[in-house]
């Protein structure tokens, strides 16, 4: 409802487009019987929110953490201190790092993290729109992405939760050739 009660808040297309990723994403998951968790930076929580607004999403889901200040990436993932005073918080290593962390912190097959610039300045010496996914998955591989996305801060933030669900359910699929059949979310 908006501020006078009497409207639905209208969806943009980059919303919707969140929302069929979190769902793409945990059909995948449920089809190779996979759990997954989170390490979000720039998003704050949305790919959680995601994830979590699909029905029946506990069947996959187990949880995830926000570690927006640079510090928490060290203290609750496990991201060298060394890479972020070398390179900052903006990197390729400390998105691997964040989502073998998150990982291994909450007992999940997989894990997607992300970490970049929403803006409105750039920040690591990195544009505004960089943004780096990683998904850690089941022994020591992990797969990161690079993004540079466009648009205001809440666009660019709203692209990176479909970018990495996006990367998470490539992933899932292809090491666990898993295909949407018999799929209760659909």
């Amino acid at each position: 409802m908006n501020e006078e009660g009497d409207r639905a808040v209208p969806i943009t297309e980059i919303e919707r487009a969140a929302a069929e990723a979190a769902l793409e994403a945990h059909r995948a998951l449920l089809a190779s019987g996979s759990t997954c968790a989170t390490a979000e930076s720039l998003t704050g929580g949305l790919i959680g929110a995601h994830m979590t607004s699909v029905p029946g999403s506990s069947a996959t889901y187990r949880g995830g953490l926000v570690t927006y200040a640079t510090d928490a990436k060290s203290t609750l993932l496990g991201v060298p201190e060394e890479l972020l005073a070398e390179h900052g918080a903006v990197h390729p290593d400390v998105a691997r790092h964040m989502a073998v962390g998150a990982r291994r912190a909450v007992e999940a097959d997989y894990a997607i993290s992300v970490t970049g610039v929403a803006g409105p300045d750039p920040q690591d010496g990195r544009p505004v729109g960089t943004v780096f996914a990683a998904v850690a998955g089941p022994g020591s591989r992990t797969r990161v992405a690079r993004f540079s996305f466009t648009g205001d801060r809440s666009g660019i933030r709203y692209h990176t939760v479909e970018g990495a669900l996006r990367l998470l359910t490539t992933t899932v699929r292809e090491e666990r050739g898993a295909e949407p059949d018999n799929d209760p979310f659909g």
